[in-house]
């Protein structure tokens, strides 16, 4: 597809092109510069109704299309090196050692713990994998015969005192609004973005954690 106007893109409409006139994109060359920087992404998003990351990600595979391909060669070097020189280090929990040391050891019980599986779900398709406790009298798997299915029992939990913790060590916490981020402690504590949240809202939420210094651990980009 040859992209002239930026109407040419699909998902793009008139309404679309004005609010790129207000953040100053005026033509097609200049959307693909904005589009291929991580920090102008976050401002196209925001300023085009009805256009997400999805969208995004789309007119920029339509602009790449267009170039030759010693171009795009050149383009996914310089992508490389901007992400490796531009890595930033995720926020880490500040731990004492014993939630250090059970963090530690809940992983190595974890990689341990055996695949907890439906009653007969290799007899039946329309079982399912999925967990649930056996039941009747006649059950084998129930009754703990030998060469039977392991079953769900407290033995196999982790240590209490990082029950509930991100892998990470952060406690996790719900979040829907940018107001959710008041009373959070960025030490102990990191966010979840609930699903039903809007990527303009999410973006919101976003920023405003980066300002906290709170760790998001559902970022969109």
């Amino acid at each position: 597809m040859t992209v002239k106007n930026l109407t040419d893109l699909n998902g793009l409409s008139d309404k679309n092109v004005e609010e790129l006139q207000a953040i100053g994109i005026t033509n097609v060359a200049e959307l693909k510069e904005a589009i291929n920087d991580d920090a102008k992404i976050k401002t196209v998003i925001k300023a085009c109704s009805g256009v997400g990351p999805k969208t995004v990600a789309a007119w920029k595979s339509a602009l790449e299309e267009e170039s030759a391909p010693a171009e795009v060669v050149e383009e996914s070097t310089e992508v490389v090196e901007a992400t490796q020189g531009g890595y930033v280090v995720k926020l880490k929990p500040e731990l004492d050692s014993e939630t250090a040391d059970a963090l530690a050891k809940r992983a190595m019980i974890s990689g341990r713990r055996p695949a907890f599986k439906r009653q007969e779900w290799f007899r039946y398709a329309k079982l399912g994998e999925n967990w649930r406790k056996p039941k009747g009298i006649h059950s084998k798997m129930k009754r703990g015969l030998k060469r039977r299915p392991p079953m769900v029992e407290v033995g196999y939990r982790g240590p209490a005192e990082v029950r509930g913790l991100h892998p990470s060590g952060f406690e996790e916490v719900m979040v829907y609004n940018v107001d959710g981020l008041e009373g959070i402690d960025p030490k102990k504590q990191a966010v979840r973005i609930g699903g039903t949240v809007g990527t303009k809202k999410r973006i919101a939420i976003e920023d405003r954690a980066d300002e906290l210094g709170i760790r998001v651990l559902n970022r969109m980009v």
